[in-house]
């Protein structure tokens, strides 16, 4: 057995991946070792302080994904909104108007390219 699986099954035993939420004072004394579990499990854990919920520990990767994906539907809703304020452009709309752009932007790099 790989030794990086062997550590986490003895984690296991200890309780940090099986369970969802540790306290603080746990935390702090076995800092290195949670680090680790939440890291190889990519389970977030639940830090508690008297009792209460206070801090979430979650791996690199996970709280990005999380991210982008709390970014993504963020953007949703934005659109949403736009929607039913009726913020919108018809897609002829938007194509004509890039259309306009794009040759006013080729046309100034023709001139800017042609010798004095």
């Amino acid at each position: 057995m790989p030794i990086g699986q062997h550590y986490v099954q003895y984690v296991d035993l200890r309780g940090i991946t099986k369970s969802t939420s540790q306290s603080v004072s746990y935390v702090k004394a076995h800092l290195a070792e949670v680090i680790h579990a939440v890291n190889a499990s990519r389970n977030p854990l639940v830090v508690t302080q008297n009792g209460t919920s206070t801090v979430v520990i979650q791996d690199h990767d996970s709280y990005q994904r999380t991210r982008e994906a709390l970014l993504m539907l963020k953007l949703v809703a934005m659109g949403e909104a736009d929607v039913t304020k009726g913020r919108t452009t018809s897609q002829a709309e938007v194509f004509s108007s890039l259309k306009k752009r794009l040759k006013a932007r080729i046309t100034t790099e023709s001139k800017a390219r042609k010798p004095a």
